[in-house]
């Protein structure tokens, strides 16, 4: 059976379309490329809610978030937990965040408006069935410490995946394993849960993104950048900013055969 996203719930889609404009803080953001917003499920049936920080060159080519290296990280610990679909996966900014703005950006943060506009995305796009946050990053925490009402639900702040210091993102990420195994109901399609980490990131830990969360008529190997990583010399994305020109230009490149 084919899968694919078919887009957000029309009251979904509302919320999101009243996205606030950052155009008096493009400096800080690609902000000609427009917002992304999402992957996963929309109806409220996730039980893991994971927030990143910000979308990235691929996610823009992809229209869903967390799709490039670090969401395929991010699947891998999906896939540790057993969710094959009953997660949700939001960001703290809605636009591509240029990091060496990352600090100056805390303020728009937390501008009251995007402030109501994101807890309202939060709430309307979970619901009773979830079980646990993940924020992956500081802004993604910060982001999860404002939504007010939040669920009474257990929250772990974990580093973002694309974090430098890869012993402590283990560390902590094999930590929130352990403790969300408990918590958060398997789904029953999925694989037997993958092991947890280990002392240095391996391709077993990360995982393609699977086709029911992306547009339809994508290539195929968008969402799976193994042959990236497998390459001489090995590259994480197949979508970047080219230097000077990064603000308006994205290079994308497509595995051979």
């Amino acid at each position: 059976m084919i899968e694919y996203d078919p887009g957000p719930p029309l009251e979904i889609a509302d919320i999101l379309a009243a996205v606030p404009d950052c155009a008096p803080h493009r400096d800080y953001f690609w902000y000609d490329w427009g917002p992304v917003f999402y992957r996963g499920r929309l109806d409220g049936s996730s039980r893991l809610l994971c927030v990143a920080s910000d979308p990235g060159p691929t996610e823009r080519i992809a229209l869903r978030t967390l799709v490039g290296d670090a969401g395929q990280r991010v699947q891998g610990f999906l896939a540790k937990l057993g969710l094959s679909h009953s997660y949700l996966c939001l960001n703290a900014f809605a636009y591509g965040l240029i990091p060496s703005q990352a600090d100056r950006a805390g303020a728009v943060l937390r501008d009251p408006r995007q402030v109501e506009w994101r807890n309202a995305l939060f709430t309307g796009a979970t619901g009773p069935s979830l079980q646990a946050i993940v924020a992956f990053g500081v802004h993604a925490r910060d982001a999860v410490r404002g939504w007010d009402p939040r669920p009474d639900v257990p929250v772990f702040d974990v580093p973002h995946p694309s974090s430098r210091d890869q012993a402590v993102l283990l560390a902590r990420w094999r930590d929130a394993i352990d403790e969300l195994r408990s918590i958060v109901t398997p789904d029953p399609d999925a694989s037997p849960p993958e092991a947890n980490y280990g002392a240095a990131f391996t391709e077993a830990d990360y995982a393609r993104i699977p086709s029911r969360d992306l547009p339809f008529g994508l290539p195929g190997w968008v969402g799976d950048d193994a042959w990236g990583r497998r390459a001489t010399p090995p590259h994480r994305n197949s979508v970047w900013r080219p230097q000077p020109d990064d603000r308006h230009t994205l290079i994308c490149v497509a595995p051979r055969g």
